[in-house]
This record gives structure tokens, sequence and C-alpha cells, in this order.
């Protein structure tokens, strides 16, 4: 009897070494776990970064049946809630989600968590704990080093102005207010003239930089939140043939953010690391489906790229 208790042992701890990677969960007909990524929109490189990472992952596991979905403009929650709405009704097993509101997402966030559905943040969060982790980059400490970045760009002081994306976005308003808060604590010789909201359009952006140096003839510097702002913000200045005079510092890495380096209109932008939260975010997706226990928040980093280190990053 004790040989036959531990030859079923045995076989079951081989067993449970080869299980499929949706155990825990259930995987659809074709065997396949079924994951979504949600971004915020569909208009920047920098969720096609988090895709691309997801993908790699998706591939290197096997068995995942990934899909992509955004509203195709800015700031629009109505459209990625009924987007979470439907990953529910389509029976969705692990939702990759970056709300573009950190209210507006909270009843489908949490009707998906109530669902079964396992809930993993990327770049943004709401305001709920119903979620199961949370990867991001410390857009806090980010906002503060762009603060001291464009200070020291600047000498310390003269007019500054600001150019943030979506005003309900958690994301963005953190980078907003840490880098006021950064500037007003340690730089008293610094003014911010103002702040306006793009939603990220470029060319959005463009106008409201535009508008900015128009008001103030003496404007030093602008701090731009997102890669759309940046963009539009740097070809704004570089159309009034202000680049070098008009200081620039942004957020996020794209094609067009490292040719504005490179033409010095950009002196610096905030990269983070958007394929790393889109591969980890679905590895973690897929421990959590597995029942492991997973860390709630994981801090992606971020690197200030300059002319001078932006081709090795």
């Amino acid at each position: 009897m004790k040989k036959k208790i531990l030859l079923l042992a045995v076989c079951f701890a081989a067993l449970v070494g080869v299980l499929p990677i949706w155990a825990g969960g259930k995987a659809d007909d074709s065997g396949k776990v079924k994951a979504i990524f949600i971004a915020m929109d569909a208009m920047d490189e920098y969720w096609l970064n988090i895709q691309n990472g997801a993908k790699a992952k998706a591939a290197e596991l096997g068995n995942i049946d990934l899909t992509f979905n955004a509203p195709a403009g800015k700031n629009d929650p109505a459209t990625q809630l009924q987007m979470v709405e439907d990953a529910i009704t389509q029976k969705i097993q692990i939702l990759l989600i970056a709300p573009n509101h950190a209210d507006a997402l909270v009843p489908g966030i949490e009707k998906a968590k109530k669902a079964g559905l396992k809930v993993i943040f990327v770049d943004s969060g709401a305001n709920t704990e119903d979620y199961d982790s949370f990867l991001f980059t410390d857009n806090a400490a980010a906002a503060r080093l762009a603060a001291d970045t464009l200070a020291a760009q600047i000498g310390g002081s003269g007019k500054i102005a600001i150019i943030n994306a979506q005003a309900g976005a958690g994301t963005t308003m953190t980078r907003e207010n840490e880098f006021k808060d950064q500037i007003k604590t340690k730089y008293p010789n610094i003014t911010v003239v103002g702040t306006q909201y793009s939603d990220g359009d470029r060319t959005r952006a463009l106008n409201i930089a535009t508008d900015f140096m128009t008001a103030n003839p003496d404007l030093v510097g602008i701090y731009a939140c997102n890669e759309g702002a940046t963009i539009g913000a740097g070809n704004g200045i570089e159309q009034a043939g202000k680049a070098g005079k008009v200081k620039l510092v942004g957020f996020d890495s794209s094609a067009d953010t490292t040719a504005l380096i490179k033409r010095d209109v950009l002196q610096a932008t905030m990269v983070q690391n958007p394929y790393k939260m889109g591969y980890q975010g679905l590895q973690l997706g897929v421990d959590v489906l597995q029942g492991k226990a997973v860390q709630k928040r994981f801090d992606t980093g971020v690197t200030v790229a300059t002319k001078e280190n932006v081709d090795s990053l």
C-alpha cells in the first residue's frame, strides 16, 4: 500500500510539472488562453511598443490567443469602457489595460475582476484596488527629473509653459503635478505661465505651443507630458524658428522624438520601457491565471534621452 501511495504521489508531482499555462483558469475551445491588451488610444507609437512586448511573450509561451484594441482617438473613456464590457462577454481571461481615465474605467474594471478576468494595468492605473498587478513608470520621480532637466537647460530662471495630454488620466496628471511641485519647491526664479491640454494630439499641441510663444515672447521653456504633446510642441517650436531658444523637455520615445532631438529642437525626453510592460505584463497575467502569487506593483524604470545618448537607447 505504501508503495502505491508513493507511486501516486510521484505521478501527481510529475503531472503538476507539466500542467498547461491555463491551469487555474479555463482555456477556450481551441485550447488557448484568451488575452487582450486595451490601450488608451490607437495614435501613439508608445502603445505599439507595449503591444510588441506582449506579442513576443505570447509567441514565447505558446497557447495564447492575444488580441489588441483601443479607441481610435484620444480621451475616449466611454469607448474604452465598452471594450472592457466586450472583453467580459467574449470570456477573455487576461486583461492588460492602460485606462485612459482613472475614474471612468473603474466600474468596468471592477466588473471584469468580479467576472474572473485577471486584470493587469500597464502604464496607467485606475482608482480601484480590483486588479492583480500594475506595471508602471514612477511618473512622480520621472516628472521631478524632467523639472530638474528643464531647469538646468534654462539656467534656473525664466518663463515656462506646460502642455499636458488628457486632463483626467492619472499618469499624465501625476507628470504635471509633480513637475509643478518640483519647480515651485526648488526653482523660485522659474515661472509657469500656464498649462494647456492637447489630448496628446500633435496638431493641437503645436497650436498650444504657438499660442504660448506668441503670448509670451520671452518664454524660455516648454514641458510636454506625453509623446503626442512632445512632438507637437517640438514642431511648433521649430516652425516658430525658436529651436534651441525655447528649450523643450518631454516624455516618451519614438522615431519622431529622436529626430527632434537630433535637430536640437527637443533637449531631453523621459524614456519609459513600454516593451517590458507588455512582455512582463502578459507573463504576470499567466502567473495569476495559474494561481501564483505575484507582486502587486512593478516600476519598469525611466531614462533621460538626450542628443548624447539617444542612439544607444
